[in-house]
């Protein structure tokens, strides 16, 4: 057996039976191989960076490695981007890249580059295969490497004279190491006695938490010492959204913003994240000098990385979570007990879960009469969107949320209850919501999937639709079109409040109003179906047709936005 069918049925050792990927040249003699080994399904993407955004949404939906095939040295650099994404979000990815050959790399000829090199900031493992005896070795090694927690993308090249070899290695299954690590007693001792010596606790959590199935003994803590839990940059449902003790996010830009939540608490219990994932970090210390923190992660790299910890553990957060409970039995007596329950309830009645503004400032109620929706002068906002799609929307549905400044009212009307309900995006990365709504449909063709984006995010990946109708991959996508970066123009907002700056309008570089864009014209053009709509009269059918549809759909729903088309052709560039 030659060496591109064998790596396809090493793959499938694995059961990683879904390989998203973008043809080249280099590649033809395992594509050409696929023919011979159908139970290997081969999703074609129109693009790099969208075969590793597919693999991504269909890796965090099953909590399993995804397979990404991707082109040499131009189809890598195309890839990057995010790969750093799914890096920042230990999405366990094998990318498979090819290249022309051993023999032909003291040539430096087209599209010879140092592969390796390119792909090591962004993964966990990066190596290129160098001799046919070691080539399933080295990618049970890939298997095993994206797997083993901390997760994360691998790249490993494989040349084209290397596969075109016969092979005569064992296949077996990658053997992933387990990390159920069990903490030891004085490690729950010491834990608990730090809880109960608490009277204004806090709990941050990230992805550790539902990689290790921590969420159901997560809320039994939260509610047993009544403490606010805040998520830090988690992308999947670490806590459900509609939990009263659920206080948000530390936020992901601001150090300004998560500072004051650091420091109200005496002591600090972090789950499965690292402190604190910000682009505009606080640079001092964080917490008062008296608040206690512990850190319970995977990784050890994360604990202590920028800031003080004064009890750690290495292991997986869920675990910790399940043994630690028993201890705070044994360690809480009848005062402490009444004092966490006064301070559940009490934070309880003063959650931003029932305490907000999101029906108000989305127009959860439509703020005009219909007829004044002109598609013109007067547009929506989405809250009324989500509210009749949290009436409509089967159970068990998996949502993609990439609304971003759309993400507080579905967040409100569609929250995530439990593991595998809501994924978002990581890293910063954008043009996420589309191709991972295709992952997770391929991942879970039994269940609805919807995919959200803006207008902005969507135009970064918008040729996945392609894919989807290809493949029958019958996901559904709502693009939140406000005709402009929203995001950033709320983020100059809080710019120029910090260094005092007035008057100033948006720069027209964050405005997408002119020309229009249309989605559902762009959508058609690929084949699927597709409607837009500006005004509430048409929500509640347009999504009726979306989700009794047995194919992909788009709904291009038109929003209000702040916008200036009429000066785009004169100050465009600013």
């Amino acid at each position: 057996m030659r060496g591109h069918e064998a790596i396809i049925r090493q793959f499938l050792a694995n059961d990683i039976d879904h390989m998203f990927g973008n043809p080249g040249t280099v590649e033809q003699g395992f594509l050409d191989a696929l023919a011979d080994v159908p139970e290997m399904k081969y999703i074609l993407t129109l693009q790099e960076s969208i075969a590793v955004l597919c693999a991504d949404g269909y890796a965090r939906s099953r909590f399993k490695p995804a397979l990404v095939q991707i082109h040499s040295s131009p189809g890598l650099g195309n890839a990057i981007g995010n790969l750093y994404q799914a890096k920042k979000g230990n999405a366990p990815l094998v990318v498979i890249g090819g290249d022309a050959g051993i023999k032909y790399q003291a040539m430096d000829a087209q599209m010879a580059a140092d592969l390796v090199a390119m792909a090591e900031p962004v993964t966990k493992w990066s190596a290129m295969v160098q001799h046919p005896s070691s080539l399933l070795r080295m990618v049970r090694r890939a298997i095993k490497v994206a797997s083993t927690p901390p997760c994360g993308p691998v790249y490993l090249c494989l040349p084209e004279d290397i596969l075109d070899a016969e092979i005569t290695e064992e296949i077996y299954p990658a053997h992933i190491p387990s990390y159920d690590i069990h903490p030891t007693q004085a490690n729950l001792t010491e834990c608990a006695k730090l809880i109960k010596a608490a009277s204004n606790p806090i709990i941050l959590v990230g992805d550790g938490i539902a990689w290790s199935n921590g969420l159901d003994p997560l809320v039994k803590l939260a509610e047993k010492i009544g403490a606010k839990v805040y998520s830090a940059d988690g992308g999947e449902v670490n806590f459900p959204d509609d939990h009263l003790l659920n206080y948000g996010s530390t936020g992901h830009m601001f150090g300004s913003s998560s500072l004051p939540k650091m420091q109200d608490c005496d002591l600090c219990l972090a789950l499965g994240c690292y402190l604190l994932p910000e682009v505009f970090p606080h640079l001092g210390e964080i917490f008062k000098a008296s608040t206690k923190v512990i850190h319970v992660d995977v990784d050890p790299s994360n604990i202590a990385k920028n800031h003080r910890v004064d009890v750690s553990y290495v292991g997986s957060p869920g675990t910790f979570l399940r043994e630690l409970l028993p201890a705070l039995n044994n360690a809480y007596d009848e005062s402490d007990i009444k004092a966490a329950l006064l301070r559940k309830e009490k934070l309880e009645a003063a959650s931003p879960v029932i305490n907000n503004n999101i029906d108000e400032t989305y127009q959860t109620v439509p703020k005009y009469p219909n007829e004044q929706y002109d598609d013109k002068t007067t547009y929506m906002a989405s809250g009324y969107f989500f509210k009749v799609l949290s009436e409509k929307l089967p159970e068990n549905s998996i949502l993609f949320d990439e609304a971003l400044t759309n993400s507080p009212p579905l967040g409100h009307h569609l929250p995530g209850k439990k593991i595998g309900d809501k994924l978002m995006t990581r890293g910063g990365s954008l043009g996420t919501g589309f191709p991972s709504a295709i992952g997770a449909k391929a991942a879970h063709p039994e269940r609805t999937v919807i995919g959200f984006s803006g207008d902005g995010g969507s135009m970064y990946t918008i040729q996945c639709l392609w894919t989807a109708v290809r493949h029958g991959i019958n996901a559904k996508f709502v693009v939140c079109q406000n005709r402009s970066y929203r995001l950033l123009q709320a983020n100059i907002t809080q710019f120029w409040k910090e260094r005092g700056i007035t008057g100033r309008d948006f720069p027209t570089s964050f405005d997408l109003s002119y020309p229009e864009i249309h989605f559902d014209n762009i959508a058609k053009s690929f084949g699927m179906d597709a409607e837009r709509i500006w005004s509430p009269a048409q929500v509640p059918d347009a999504i009726d047709r979306m989700l009794s549809s047995n194919k992909p759909y788009l709904i291009n729903l038109v929003l209000e936005g702040d916008i200036n088309p009429e000066l785009v052709g004169v100050h465009c560039g600013q």
